[in-house]
């Protein structure tokens, strides 16, 4: 299934599952009150709620063209972020590039930080570039969504605590981000403006059909105005979601509606690519992630201050 939030015509936020690319079922509205009318709650007791909406026949309850909504970020409201460093190309590149190795250390455990749960952009939705930014970078990334509470989770047990899977497009002010990095704390004020995830989310049974050897086989590609700059695959992934989601979990419990990052692809931002190859992002351009069995995430930039 595709689970997607919208605004409806009145305004409200709304749950919904794509019937076809066309049409969406109002969660809430098709199940008469049965089921929840937000992801958070339906995430809450997502294995209960998922039967419940697999046994429901809606007929023509609560159903809408996709041209009647506005379609927002799956999860409008995460209950957290988490974002890894998970690919080792973009690790060994972005650091080549400012003259340094990887550090050992970084083969030893996956590492993440926070970023702002609360500045996150849906399918569509501008992204407005930091005022004192020159320097805007995407970053094209996969998202996992928690949907089952669970503590010290292991890697082998990692999968039953995963709903689903979105695009992430981690949004990144490099200036910003270099000079405050020196100080050896963050990121923070380079990457907590905007953070896109969408265009829906995706259950992961949908995503079986593409697992080989424990991972995923799923093109991911970036393109800015049209022209593509990024390719790379989720297979090639260093550290699995079953290892990011064991080492988040360490003595911390993860809540349903926490979502967690992949860190970008190799070659999945313009740091990682050069300057050569695309200049930074300016107000006006559109930014379009694809990824196999997840669809299209596209934003477009505006200026700060707007």
């Amino acid at each position: 299934m595709k689970f997607i939030s919208y605004q409806n015509r009145d305004g409200e936020l709304r749950l919904g599952v794509l019937k076809d690319e066309h049409t969406v079922v109002d969660v809430h509205e098709a199940s008469e009150g049965a089921l929840p009318d937000n992801i958070l709650s339906f995430l809450e007791n997502s294995e209960k709620n998922m039967k419940l909406l697999q046994e429901m026949n809606p007929a023509d309850k609560g159903i809408y063209s996709m041209e009647e909504v506005l379609v927002k970020a799956p999860v409008p409201r995460p209950n957290s972020i988490r974002d890894f460093y998970a690919f080792e190309e973009h690790v060994k590149t972005a650091r080549r590039n400012r003259g340094l190795d990887v550090v050992p250390e970084w083969y030893e455990m996956p590492v993440f930080y926070f970023s702002n749960h609360l500045a996150v952009k849906g399918d569509g939705e501008a992204i407005q570039r930091p005022a004192n930014c020159s320097w805007l970078d995407y970053e094209l990334e996969i998202a996992c969504v928690i949907g089952k509470e669970g503590r010290n989770i292991s890697r082998e047990n990692a999968e039953e605590f995963i709903f689903g899977y979105c695009i992430m497009n981690d949004w990144s002010a490099r200036d910003l981000q270099r000079e405050e990095m020196k100080v050896g704390l963050g990121p923070a004020k380079g990457k907590d403006f905007a953070t896109s995830i969408g265009p829906y989310i995706v259950t992961k049974d949908e995503l079986e059909p593409y697992r080989k050897d424990g991972r995923y086989d799923l093109k991911m590609t970036a393109k800015v105005n049209g022209q593509e700059l990024s390719s790379g695959n989720f297979k090639s992934v260093y550290y699995t979601f079953a290892e990011m989601i064991e080492r988040a979990s360490a003595d911390v419990t993860l809540y349903p509606g926490e979502v967690i990052g992949s860190g970008t692809v190799g070659t999945g931002c313009i740091l990682e690519l050069g300057t050569d190859v695309h200049r930074w992002l300016e107000p006006g351009d559109t930014v379009e992630l694809e990824i196999t069995g997840l669809g299209k995430l596209s934003n477009k930039i505006k200026e700060g201050g707007f």
